[in-house]
Parts: structure tokens; C-alpha cells; sequence
């Protein structure tokens, strides 16, 4: 699916946006009680370390894993506001968030997003994008999160499995070298 940019009102409602956990105690760093951990990562078929980066940065990943983009800005950065949406009409889920960490090293880049109030999670996610010593591409996604919705604390352990379905998704997403 493209990516779209948000329209100026909500690109501001977002920047506006409290992020919906302690923004003071990052959760990737040491994960509070009670947030559960999710660290996956798959070596991609694709070997071009900048191009791979770049649909990285601009949102492929998680638009070629069927969500619905809309972004404050390409490629991102730090203070990036994003909504997703998954699922049809007025019934599809709203996930929004900001980037809290941009990495953009020789051999590694990647980004931090952080939820903001109405995601059904609360909590950070990382992906990182890096070349192996023998040239090959790592793609590593570590979520450290609670649920956040009364929807979310419902569904449970099925909630836990639509989260690693969808990180599943992402990590198959990277690999594919689609025009952007």
C-alpha cells in the first residue's frame, strides 16, 4: 500500500499527541513489569544495505505488511508522527505514533516509535536494519509494550498473537525490493 502524508490538522492533533507510557523510563532500555517483550529478526535475500534502508525510513515496511500509512514526513526522523490503520471503514484500528529514535550509522540504520494515546498499545518498538560481516542483511524488530485499550486487555493472549503475526509480516515485508 503507498504512503500517504496527513493532512495538516492531523499531522498537528498528532504532534500534539502525548505518547501513552512513561516517555522518562524507556521501555526498550529496561522493560517495566508487566510490558511483555517481543524480539524477533530474520537475515533478508535482498543485499543492498541503502536501498533496503531507505524503504525502511519511508514506511514500506509497514505499509507492504497491509496497513494503511500516513506520515508527517519522508523519510522519517526524529519527532516523525505516523498513523496506521488496519481493517476496513469506521471498524479499522488506529495506530498512532512517533518516532522517538532515528539510527542511521555505516552498516545500520533503523527507528524507535513510540505509541501515542488511542494506539491499543502502550509501549516501543524498534526496527534495525544491519549488514553482517559477510555482507548479508539482518532486519531486528523488539517491541516491548502492554496493552493500553480495554480492547486490547480483553483480547489477551490473542491480542500477544495478532502482535507477533504482524511483526511476522514486517520482517517478510523488508524483503521485498518493490518500487517505493
Amino acid at each position: 500500500m503507498p504512503v500517504d502524508h496527513l493532512p495538516p490538522r492531523e499531522r498537528a492533533r498528532l504532534t500534539a499527541a502525548r505518547l501513552s507510557y512513561d516517555a522518562t523510563r524507556r521501555p526498550l532500555d529496561v522493560p517495566p513489569a508487566g510490558y511483555g517483550v517481543l524480539d524477533e529478526s530474520v537475515v533478508l535475500s535482498r543485499t543492498d544495505f541503502e536501498r533496503t534502508a531507505h524503504d525502511l525510513l519511508t514506511w514500506q515496511v509497514q505499509g507492504r505488511a497491509g496497513l494503511r500509512v500516513r506520515t508527517s514526513r519522508l523519510p522519517l526522523r526524529t519527532g516523525t508522527v505516523v498513523e496506521m490503520r488496519w481493517g476496513v471503514g469506521p471498524l479499522a484500528l488506529r495506530i498512532p505514533c512517533r518516532v522517538v529514535e532515528v539510527l542511521d550509522e555505516p552498516g545500520r540504520a533503523g527507528f524507535t516509535y513510540g505509541t501515542l494515546v488511542g494506539h491499543p498499545e502502550a509501549g516501543e518498538e524498534r526496527f534495525l536494519l544491519e549488514r553482517l560481516d559477510d555482507g548479508r542483511l539482518r532486519f531486528r524488530i523488539t517491541a516491548v509494550s502492554r496493552p493500553a485499550t480495554p480492547l486490547a486487555r480483553l483480547a489477551g493472549p490473542v491480542g500477544r498473537a495478532a502482535q507477533r503475526w504482524m511483526t511476522h509480516r514486517y520482517l517478510r515485508a523488508l524483503d521485498r525490493p518493490e518500487a517505493s
